[in-house]
């Protein structure tokens, strides 16, 4: 079998067609075929699609969006809302910026089916602030929709009717936390909500909502289409379909591949085109900078979402950046730590305080002037923080940590013990008190 095979193109099917993005390109393939099909159908039977199929959500957490959709309740008398998640903005992530740049009408079409699903009538895009060329494609996929009679009143002739608008946030990462992302698109400071109760009842204006990645609902025209049986073909028993892989880092390739969910990670880079020369495989992170690191020894673990967790770490956005043994654990750690640090919203003291002060940690360690306590002081604080904070964002700064402190302690030793010349100059440390 060869290695390209192993792709299996489906929601990336189109990036190479000229002018995809174009309504009429997109109608020639395919385009808005499951929108006349849904339209036809029950809205419970669509969620009953989707639950079957057994899509999970491509955000990072992996929840199976039917379920997601089925806690909506019907008949309360209040608005529906659909709001997608747009604002991918973690390091090393980057699968929905060129789905909305390349295929807008997957997303919109996706859009306008699951909002007919949970009975919505107005749906909502947030996008990234510095997303700016994806936003333009967004939105002029909209109005084309508009004109064309997708979107609006009476869609299709079929009673239903439905608003989308693309909101470009303010680029703070803390609003891909789907609270926080509400709060933000009502105006307000982007900050996580306490739960309960939760968005599947007081989400967007208290009002029962729905939020889902780019590459979820993208991924519903496909099912509607194919049925769940042909999305399950791909992919494991619990972790259904392809995914997007994005591959960065010391390879000869990188990029986009997508694949069913279980290749591993030996058989993504054989597709990348190898390791580049003179650089072996070290470690890797299989979900994006906040999903705890694996080394070589975990080549072969399936990338799904339970083979990965029973590896120790999370899918999570298939952020897949790899390092070699040219890489220093302790300086990517030190880098990753510095974003969250910055991106902290504040309303927690474990997040607030403790990544503040393990940048502070880092950068003593790698001026040459660490302690074999700030080993510990790292770990405690770490603990501190996981679980303790008010949402995933702390949760994630530990995971590096903690992680590359399990498999790479060494290397810690040898900056501290002087072992290994400093990577920071004493200007860096400076900052550090």
């Amino acid at each position: 079998m060869s290695v390209f095979e192993k792709l299996t193109p489906v929601l990336t099917k189109r990036w190479l067609s000229p002018d995809a993005w174009r309504l009429d390109v997109y109608e020639q393939l395919d385009g808005y075929a499951a929108l006349r099909k849904a339209l036809q159908a029950h809205p419970d039977d669509l969620i009953a699609l989707v639950k079957d199929s057994g899509l999970r959500g491509r955000g990072g957490a992996g929840f199976p969006t039917g379920l997601k959709w089925g806690f909506i309740p019907q008949n309360d008398g209040k608005p529906h809302y659909l709001v997608i998640n747009a604002d991918e903005g973690e390091p090393g992530t980057c699968k929905d910026l060129p789905l909305m740049t390349y295929d807008p009408h997957a997303l919109v079409e996706g859009a306008i089916i699951a909002s007919y699903a949970i009975r919505a009538n107005r749906a909502f895009i947030y996008i990234r602030g510095e997303a700016v060329h994806a936003a333009r494609r967004l939105r002029h996929a909209v109005q084309e929709a508009y004109k064309a009679g997708y979107l609006g009143q009476n869609i299709l002739g079929s009673g239903f009717d439905l608003d989308l608008v693309v909101h470009s946030g303010a680029g703070a990462y803390i609003c891909g936390e789907e609270t926080a992302l509400l709060d933000s698109l009502e105006g307000m400071r982007g900050q996580p909500r306490l739960r309960p109760p939760f968005p599947a009842t007081h989400g967007l204006y208290a009002c029962p909502t729905v939020v889902n990645n780019v590459g979820t609902i993208a991924s519903v025209p496909y099912i509607v289409l194919g049925g769940a049986a042909w999305w399950k073909t791909m992919g494991t028993e619990k972790s259904s379909g392809p995914m997007i892989y994005s591959l960065s880092g010391r390879i000869q390739h990188p990029g986009q591949y997508e694949c069913s969910l279980g290749i591993t990670l030996r058989e993504l880079i054989e597709l990348a085109g190898g390791m580049q020369p003179g650089h072996n495989l070290r470690f890797w992170t299989p979900g994006g900078s906040s999903t705890p690191l694996l080394t070589a020894e975990h080549l072969d673990v399936p990338l799904d979402f339970d083979s990965v967790a029973a590896a120790g770490s999370i899918l999570g956005t298939t952020a897949t950046q790899i390092f070699s043994d040219q890489d220093c654990p302790v300086y990517a750690t030190y880098r990753w730590l510095e974003f969250y640090h910055h991106e902290s919203c504040g309303k927690c003291t474990p997040c607030r305080e403790g990544n503040y002060w393990m940048v502070r940690v880092y950068r003593r360690i790698l001026s040459g002037q660490g302690s074999h306590e700030d080993l510990d002081t790292l770990l405690d604080t770490a603990d501190n923080i996981l679980g303790r904070s008010f949402c995933g964002l702390g949760d994630g700064a530990t995971s590096s940590v903690t992680s590359s402190l399990q498999y790479f302690k060494q290397d810690y030793l040898d900056y501290i013990e002087g072992r290994k010349a400093p990577k920071l100059s004493e200007k860096a440390l400076a900052g550090a008190h």
